[in-house]
């Protein structure tokens, strides 16, 4: 029987922050799977702020079309398959965007498996921890960051997804963590994931802020916000210190005439700075291992993950517009089913 589902849509391009109207809720029908296929119900899916630039056209990758599904991850469990790969019952992981059922030919899913995924490790940790938020912060610390024991690291939106993990990382290797965040709620749980102090960025003089909490300077910026918090951070860096450029949340509202360059350019000349983003998908081949390695943390409670979960897939654009009033306190999610 043909499948009565739901999904947002793209309903008109978003100017500065997005607004409600920006978004359209629409009930569509599925048929039946055809060959090689199967049908998926969605259990979680993912809102993102990297999302944003698709959604006005200023990303790195395509613009997301007016009147298309919104891109997301997605955690589901297989309901009917005519695919060998995939039985019912299976919990599979895809891109499918926010919707409540996805039909797939089986290609850019994949199953999850029960031995990996239990205990400590919840299955939508595979949207979160070990998807692109974790990894982003496993590879831009690690292979750009390039930590040392003794080195001070300062990380931006540390109670987000990206910033927890990577300062909990940083202090698996030995380096005093420092993190920025929103709120004293927002601190306080940074420091309760070890990180060696947390100051509010609300109201904040941000050069003596960052000054005070690292006395000796930075040595790596894991940047989340850019703006005026990553001008004050250069000009706290140490001499070969390194910045990692991992989003921009200060700047994805920002019309055309609101963005500026980054000021301090002489500090990297001063004080032989290194800065670099990434794009999490130039390590493809390597998320199996990394993804190996950072379950092993969670199974032996050496790094934790907080997720944010609303009920609903009916308030999935305004869970995504709360992340850029800072409402999320961990990796932000939408329980569909």
């Amino acid at each position: 029987m043909p499948t009565k589902a739901k999904r947002w849509v793209l309903a008109s391009r978003p100017a500065g922050k997005p607004k409600p109207e920006n978004f359209r809720l629409e009930d569509v029908t599925l048929p039946d799977p055809g060959e090689h296929e199967l049908l998926i119900r969605t259990e979680h899916h993912s809102v993102d702020p990297g999302m944003r630039g698709r959604l006005s056209g200023d990303s790195y990758t395509a613009a997301l079309p007016v009147g298309e599904t919104i891109d997301s991850a997605m955690v589901g469990v297989v309901e009917a398959s005519n695919n060998e790969k995939f039985a019912v019952g299976d919990r599979v992981t895809g891109g499918f965007g926010w919707v409540s059922h996805a039909i797939s030919n089986g290609r850019g899913i994949q199953k999850l498996d029960p031995a990996i995924y239990h205990g400590k490790l919840r299955p939508t940790a595979a949207i979160g921890v070990l998807g692109i938020p974790g990894l982003t912060s496993y590879f831009g610390l690690l292979d750009l960051g390039q930590p040392k024991e003794g080195d001070t690291v300062l990380i931006s939106s540390a109670a987000g997804p990206v910033g927890a993990t990577a300062g909990q990382i940083a202090k698996m290797k030995g380096c005093r963590v420092v993190g920025i965040a929103g709120s004293k709620e927002k601190c306080d749980y940074v420091k309760g994931l070890g990180f060696d102090e947390c100051f509010s960025y609300r109201g904040a003089d941000l050069r003596a802020a960052i000054a005070a909490a690292c006395p000796d300077g930075v040595d790596i910026y894991f940047d989340n916000v850019g703006g005026e918090m990553l001008d004050a951070a250069i000009l706290n860096m140490k001499e070969h210190g390194r910045i990692v450029v991992s989003g921009q949340v200060s700047e994805y509202n920002r019309t055309e005439n609101e963005l500026r360059g980054i000021r301090n350019v002489t500090r990297f000349i001063t004080h032989r700075l290194r800065m670099e983003g990434l794009v999490v998908f130039d390590y493809f081949k390597q998320f199996r291992e990394a993804q190996g390695e950072m379950a092993g943390w969670i199974h032996d409670g050496k790094l934790v993950y907080t997720e944010d979960v609303s009920d609903g897939i009916e308030g999935s654009a305004a869970a995504f517009i709360g992340l850029f009033e800072g409402e999320n306190l961990g990796r932000r999610l939408i329980k569909v089913s």
